[in-house]
């Protein structure tokens, strides 16, 4: 699938958040994402699996986490909530 055909189907399917994303990438604001291993980005894994190819073409890191860090993170963020 193409950058464009991409594109058309996330906005087809009102995908804003993830389109944003690819913007972010292709202005070289976006240089890493962290990703639940378990979840991934998208629950449709085809689409899933195109646009973290296409976010890795335009040089994102994807760093995936495990559970234990899924959880440490959690709590971090509780934390950091806590303190506000």
């Amino acid at each position: 699938m193409t950058r464009d055909e991409l594109m058309a189907v996330l906005e087809k399917k009102k995908m804003t958040e993830i389109i944003e994303l690819i913007e972010d990438a292709e202005q070289g604001d976006l240089e890493e994402l962290e990703l639940a291993q378990s979840l991934g980005l998208l629950m449709d894994q085809e689409l899933n699996r195109e646009v973290i190819s296409l976010l890795e073409s335009l040089g994102v890191t994807i760093i995936y986490l495990s559970g234990d860090e899924e959880d440490f993170e959690d709590e971090d963020e509780d934390e950091n909530e806590e303190d506000r």
